[in-house]
């Protein structure tokens, strides 16, 4: 920053200052009384007056502010400042601004502001990491797919460039989605998080890959140790290498990293299933224990190109995915499992997430749950948007720099956040003439109360409500008269979406169910999503339903 004004004089500066500003990401959400740490390195070969402020917009609301000073020789070398802004005030658009009336060349890098309060102090938002950890996550993928590959192999995430000090990070641009990150979200920071939700990570890596280029399996051993180096980053001993890497972060104890996806749907391109057995052999030779995830399908997997489960990606209309219950029910019962690591309804009727969507995904899952004997695990793609830069639709999660709402797909997913662990049970649907219904059952223990539950899951993709008789057998004991309750996911349009203005628009609705009982008369809202929980004697165990079905009344 070149200042030409002087503090006095003919050449003075204007009131206030001249310097520069950044407004973040479209304006920076500042809260009253609470504090903000600002980290900058800054160099000169003048001594140094600068005012650091956050303010609106405009500059004319003073938020906080804290003066820097130092002699000619205090930054002659590269000096990093760090202190602390307290505010006074609110503003959702506000910028950090460095300011000064004295004449001089002043360098600055790093320049950096974050709010000391974030989720589990690592960073991340609080609303929007809490929005995540309610799903109860079980694991957690990352750091994506096109994110990972790039267009171009000098523009792919590199996770050795995305660890030690952040400000020794020389960042990259993402050229995916057209953004530059100075990867300060980097691999450690994706293992933490994923520790800190409860999660499993799984890490899909970069096998030497991007959308527009490959590299030949002649080539290949350099990211091929690199990937086995990353391993060791994440579980190595402190001694080790690369174990001392993460240590120095601060955190000693090796991350449990058991899942590795070897590229991102990249079984068609040219060296993928060579490069892969040389991926594959190199980790299972170092870490026996990794599950390996395969880009290719099933059919591809054999003892030449081995996998311990395999990638499926699944973007369609909302009609199709609600077809696409089924889709696993044909699958051989032997061999690896599914990984449906990315899912969407995608088109028109996805709209920015809508509610018709949300119940195909409902029931899609459902599927899932249903030959959970054949998948692994499943995640929705994608998670997270800032409403300011929109390059898909839909998404679970919109925010900007202050708000933020669940889409209708969001809402849903916390009626499966019981499903990883529990126990399945058969059921069917006796209904002439009516195929628009999808259903399951499980029994789920609630660590919060001890109590467990037969849940009842059915997703109505048509325009009709239906009248049922839910009839269950097989109990050891009874279903209870009171505690049960029922949720249902509905609107009154099937497009209807959530928004800033209306972010409960489109929200699962809970109340009693008044004849809870082995024989249940229940009405099924036209496109719903139902939950009934059923709660069950002290003494249920979790296998001892041995049936269940739905009738119709008409």
């Amino acid at each position: 920053m070149e200042v030409l004004c002087e503090a006095s004089g003919t050449n003075a500066c204007p009131s206030g200052g001249v310097g520069i500003y950044n407004p973040g990401y479209w304006g920076m959400n500042i809260e009253r009384t609470k504090v903000y740490r600002a980290t900058m390195y800054i160099r000169s070969s003048e001594s140094v007056e600068l005012t650091v402020s956050l303010t609106s917009s405009d500059g004319l609301q003073n938020l906080a502010s804290h003066t820097i000073t130092g002699d000619k020789e205090d930054f002659v070398e590269w000096t990093k400042v760090e202190f602390d802004l307290a505010s006074s005030g609110r503003n959702t658009n506000a910028r950090l601004q460095l300011t000064t009336t004295k004449s001089g060349i002043i360098w600055f890098d790093q320049v950096s502001l974050m709010p000391s309060d974030t989720y589990m102090g690592h960073g991340f938002r609080k609303d929007l990491a809490s929005m995540l950890a309610n799903l109860k996550p079980r694991f957690l993928k990352f750091p994506g797919g096109n994110y990972v590959m790039g267009n171009y192999l000098v523009n792919a995430f590199r996770w050795s460039e995305t660890v030690g000090p952040w400000e020794e990070r020389p960042g990259h641009f993402n050229d995916a989605w057209a953004y530059w990150t100075d990867d300060g979200l980097g691999f450690f920071e994706f293992l933490q998080l994923a520790e800190d939700l409860g999660a499993c990570p799984l890490w899909v890596i970069n096998d030497g890959a991007s959308l527009n280029e490959e590299v030949p399996s002649a080539t290949i051993a350099a990211f091929v140790k690199d990937v086995v180096n990353g391993i060791e980053f994440a579980r190595g001993d402190p001694q080790t290498a690369w174990g001392s890497v993460r240590a120095a972060m601060g955190h000693p104890e090796p991350f449990p990293l058991f899942y590795v996806s070897i590229g991102n749907q990249e079984c068609f391109k040219h060296y993928y299933k060579d490069n892969y057995v040389k991926f594959y052999s190199a980790i299972k030779a170092s870490y026996p224990d990794i599950k390996i995830i395969s880009s290719c399908d099933a059919s591809a997997i054999s003892p030449v190109n081995p996998a311990d489960l395999y990638d499926v990606h699944v973007y369609t209309s909302s009609g199709d995915m609600f077809s696409k219950s089924r889709m696993f029910e044909t699958t051989t019962r032997n061999g690896p499992k599914a990984v449906v690591s990315e899912y969407a309804v995608t088109g028109n009727d996805a709209g920015r997430g809508t509610l018709i969507a949300a119940l195909a995904e409902a029931a899609f899952l459902i599927g899932l749950e249903r030959n959970s004997d054949v998948v692994e695990m499943a995640s929705c793609a994608p998670l997270f948007v800032n409403d300011n830069d929109r390059r898909w639709n839909p998404d679970a999660i919109v925010f900007n720099s202050w708000q933020h709402y669940g889409c209708p797909n969001y809402w849903m997913l916390h009626f499966f956040k019981d499903s990883s662990g529990a126990a399945l049970h058969p059921s069917t649907i006796q209904l002439s003439n009516y195929d628009q219904l999808v259903t399951s059952a499980i029994t789920w223990n609630n660590s919060q109360d001890g109590n467990t539950y037969l849940k009842i899951k059915v997703v109505n993709f048509g325009s009709k409500a239906v009248n049922l008789n839910i009839s269950v057998t097989g109990l050891q004991t009874d279903i209870q008269t009171f505690g049960s309750i029922k949720t249902v996911l509905t609107s009154g349009w099937l497009r209807d979406e959530n928004s800033f203005q209306q972010p409960d628009k489109v929200v699962p609705a809970a109340s009693p169910i008044t004849n809870a009982g082995e024989q249940m008369g229940v009405v099924l809202d036209s496109y719903s999503l139902t939950s009934f929980d059923l709660l069950l004697g002290s003494s249920q165990g979790l296998h001892s339903v041995s049936g269940w079905s739905l009738h119709s009344s008409m």
